[in-house]
């Protein structure tokens, strides 16, 4: 069966879900839906999720919500933002193990450059 999440950004203060914008969270993608009169869809596979964190604050924790940042590999949003969600600790798990599933399944590799030094690694020089 496959698993699904279905969540609306909260006002942080009393938890609320009266904004308009809704996340979608399926084992292949996620998905932001956001506006009222313009309405904006963004997409991110699972496959692209390099790495995820979760910030909860002091308002937030009072009123059991959080925040999931997805770093991806995604031009148009590398840092995908879930704000102030409940069941925030289960997506952030949920996420993280979806996509090193999809990256297995898809053959896809990522790579990280442990010097920490940005750039694109072939033909690169650190001169001290």
């Amino acid at each position: 069966m496959a698993m699904e999440y279905i969540e609306k950004k909260r006002w942080a203060f009393l938890g609320l879900p009266l904004t308009f914008t809704k996340y979608k969270i399926t084992e292949e993608i996620i998905t932001v839906d956001s506006g009222l009169l313009k309405k904006v869809e963004n997409d991110c596979y699972m496959y692209k999720v390099v790495d995820v964190r979760l910030e909860v604050s002091l308002l937030e924790r009072i009123f059991g919500l959080g925040t999931v940042h997805c770093f991806s590999g995604d031009l148009t949003n590398p840092d995908l933002r879930l704000l102030h969600i409940k069941r925030a600790k289960e997506i952030k798990d949920f996420i993280l193990k979806q996509s090193e599933e999809e990256r297995l399944k898809r053959k896809t590799l990522n790579t990280q450059r442990l010097d920490g030094v940005p750039g694109s690694g072939a033909g690169d020089s650190c001169e001290d």
